[in-house]
């Protein structure tokens, strides 16, 4: 069988030599977005790493090659092109019928960690939505993350999502959810929700501890850091919850259900908020990007050490 992915020579180049690479996920940019501020989003966050000097790994599968690392025309694709959210079951029918899609949070880390790469940027985790004890709703990126051995910075879960049940979810998986810099877990365009942490750390050092010593005793989960969006960025909780509740009332109307839903509800919400909520979104997955790109910094050193 050949090789299920394919590097880009700058990540093989990185990998190979030890130094950082941070996954970034292709949805947020392809379904997560809107033209054309996606491709702009999409070349900018591969710049914020660039400029910590940390190698990018956008992750897509195209023509049925799941690419780890894209060159220029591999980011217009996934930002001007119509192609399939694929999670990882996605994955071998994609390669199978030589189609194209872009990879969730879950088919990301999947594809990273067979890779070898150890860290993770996205925007929010994907979760367990709400009323899922009738609808049996719940993102595959909780189950990968309990088998996948990757570190995602996030900034918590969407707030469209049962957040107490996310939790207990993760807790079950065993996976660790680690507060950076905070002791409540964030809710997305929020920097809290109702909801504590058992644990925080102060800095990327003190993750990659946490992600040796994960190691040390034999765990393959993967690790949740939760990064709040910085307080000068976050949306205004009265005019999140008012637009929030609005676009679930839609929603239900709409009967919009499974994978849908989340990308239903981001567009509605963009615009019932006056495009509010995109701008906080970009924030967030901004700073997300720039502590990932710190965290695998510290990994490498302290594997190069």
């Amino acid at each position: 069988m050949t090789q299920p992915f394919q590097l880009s020579d700058e990540v093989a180049a990185a990998l190979a030599a030890g130094r950082p690479v941070v996954a970034l996920e292709s949805t947020i940019i392809s379904h997560g977005l809107p033209r054309p501020r996606n491709h702009e989003a999409a070349l900018e966050f591969e710049g914020i790493l660039r400029d910590q000097g940390v190698t990018p790994a956008t992750i897509a599968v195209l023509d049925g090659v799941a690419r780890i690392g894209l060159d220029a025309e591999g980011v217009r694709r996934i930002s001007d092109d119509e192609m399939a959210k694929a999670s990882v079951r996605d994955l071998p029918i994609l390669a199978a019928r030589a189609a194209s899609g872009a990879t969730t949070v879950a088919a990301t880390a999947h594809l990273a960690a067979m890779a070898g790469i150890r860290v993770f940027a996205t925007g929010g985790l994907g979760g367990v939505h709400r009323g899922a004890s009738e609808t049996f709703d719940e993102s595959a990126d909780l189950s990968t993350l309990a088998v996948t051995p990757i570190t995602v910075v996030s900034a918590g879960v969407k707030s469209v999502l049962d957040i107490a049940a996310t939790l207990e979810r993760l807790e079950t998986y065993s996976v660790p959810v680690i507060g950076l810099g905070t002791t409540v877990f964030p809710s997305f365009w929020l920097r809290e929700s109702a909801f504590t942490l058992d644990w925080s750390v102060d800095d990327e050092t003190q993750v990659a501890a946490v992600m040796a010593a994960h190691d040390a005793l034999g765990h393959r989960q993967g690790i949740v850091v939760a990064n709040p969006v910085p307080a000068d960025q976050a949306w205004e909780p009265e005019e999140h919850d008012r637009v929030l509740a609005e676009a679930l009332a839609l929603a239900d109307a709409a009967g919009v259900t499974g994978k849908a839903v989340t990308p239903f509800l981001l567009g509605t919400i963009v615009e019932l908020s006056g495009g509010r909520s995109l701008e906080v979104n970009l924030d967030l997955a901004r700073n997300n990007v720039r502590v990932a790109g710190r965290i695998a910094t510290a990994w490498a050193a302290r594997h190069s050490a």
